[in-house]
């Protein structure tokens, strides 16, 4: 394995330990000492990759998003687009029960990086994966013809709040129905 290799994975799994770590209690309960000791490496391994605990959160955050995004456009894609951002949306529901979605995406990613950074965040996985699918919708006529990028902004807006009513509620399953139900009358009312 090259030096690169070493590197790439040595981050790779300070990122996937921080992750267990986060989702699992939170991101003020977990140290740094922690982290790199449940990875088996060390501090100057930490501190070599990422400048501080937050910028680990931060890749940590990353991360999640990504791998959400790519499980939503795997659900999705394999529906034709005037169904694709109902089955989308309710994949992402069910993603905010699970506790790395919902602890890191949801509750701590929004505190810990602020809402500017982690909307950017959001936006650089989600709003792509929206917009696509909108425009795919248009495209084969299920919704009619809108400036697609400002229709994405307002539907990742509702998407990603009734995430986190779902993340935030004392009975998410109960929660989840309940705005699912909402952002289907809400998506089908884009029909043209």
């Amino acid at each position: 394995m090259s030096r690169v290799e070493r590197s790439e994975a040595t981050r790779a799994l300070l990122v996937e330990t921080a992750r267990g770590l986060f989702a699992q209690r939170g991101y003020a309960a977990v140290g740094t000492e922690e982290i790199v000791r449940a990875a088996g490496l060390t501090r100057g391994a930490l501190y070599h990759h990422f400048a501080d605990k937050r910028d680990l959160f931060r890749a940590v955050v990353e991360d999640v998003e990504q791998r959400l995004a790519a499980d939503i456009a795997r659900t999705a894609g394999a529906v034709d687009p005037a169904d694709a951002l109902l089955v989308g949306a309710r994949a992402f529901l069910d993603a905010c029960r699970e506790q790395p979605v919902r602890r890191i995406g949801l509750i701590d990613g929004p505190a810990v990086l602020g809402w500017e950074e982690f909307r950017a965040i959001d936006a650089r996985y989600g709003l792509g994966l929206v917009q696509a699918t909108l425009q795919a919708a248009m495209d084969a006529g299920a919704i009619a013809r809108q400036p697609v990028r400002a229709l994405a902004h307002v539907l990742l807006g509702a998407i990603t709040e009734a995430g986190m009513m779902v993340a935030q509620s004392g009975d998410p399953a109960a929660t989840r129905d309940e705005v699912a139900a909402v952002l289907q009358r809400l998506i089908e009312g884009l029909r043209g």
